[in-house]
């Protein structure tokens, strides 16, 4: 238990690093509960992130599988796509777990995000993110996702093999609880609405312009 905590209504961000210790995407959540271990928190879409790009300006899924975790990606003004997302984030777990609501506010499903926690700043929570994820349908079936990126991931030292087992045991103790229909699978907040008097949760001042590196430099592999 953390002795950090937020507030209803504040603005998190969440931090995704690289194994060198820079940072990758930056998301910024707005905070709808807190015990000090368990944040949970919204991020609606069309909210301002910091996204990544490779270095020649390509996406990483336009990039042959092989070279997507070792050609260097350098940090861009973005938006977070599609869909909004409440997100579960504990403190001492391998994953965080995201409620996908369409355009029209409707629960389509969940995506668990593998991830290694680093713990919180005081500006939100730091993860590394792990590749492999987990999709759960409504109905509690569930999948891997991202298997063949994890397994690139390890051959250009983005993960270790030890790192990879401790994720796909957090992705089974996952699945399980989906198959079972047990919390967070169960129902909980798929009815979520958004306080409609709140803005977009917003990034800090300046912050792309903190991580760009400066002229000249390169950029180390970023997470996803």
């Amino acid at each position: 238990m953390s002795d950090r905590r937020w507030r209803p209504g504040e603005t998190v961000v969440e931090r995704f690093h690289r194994p060198d210790g820079s940072i990758g995407q930056v998301h910024p959540l707005r905070v709808l509960a807190d015990d000090g271990r368990v944040l949970l928190a919204w991020l609606p879409a069309g909210t301002p992130i910091v996204g990544s790009r490779l270095i020649d300006g390509r996406h990483m899924a336009d990039a042959p599988l092989a070279q997507r975790f070792r050609i260097p990606r350098v940090p861009v003004p973005d938006f977070w796509h599609r869909t909004s997302t409440l997100r579960r984030i504990a403190d001492d777990e391998w994953s965080s777990v995201w409620w996908f609501f369409d355009a029209a506010g409707r629960f389509t499903n969940w995506y668990v995000n593998l991830e290694v926690p680093l713990g919180r700043s005081p500006a939100g929570v730091d993860r590394i993110d792990g590749v492999l994820d987990v999709v759960v349908d409504r109905d509690g079936t569930w999948r891997w996702d991202d298997e063949d990126e994890a397994e690139v991931a390890i051959d250009a030292g983005r993960l270790t093999h030890e790192q990879l087992d401790r994720l796909r045991a957090e992705g089974e103790r996952i699945g399980a609880l989906a198959e079972r229909g047990a919390y967070p699978f169960d129902g909980t907040d798929t009815d979520f609405r958004p306080d409609p008097g709140w803005p977009a949760p917003e990034l800090p001042p300046g912050l792309l312009e903190e991580l760009s590196p400066r002229s000249g430099e390169g950029s180390a592999p970023a997470p996803r």
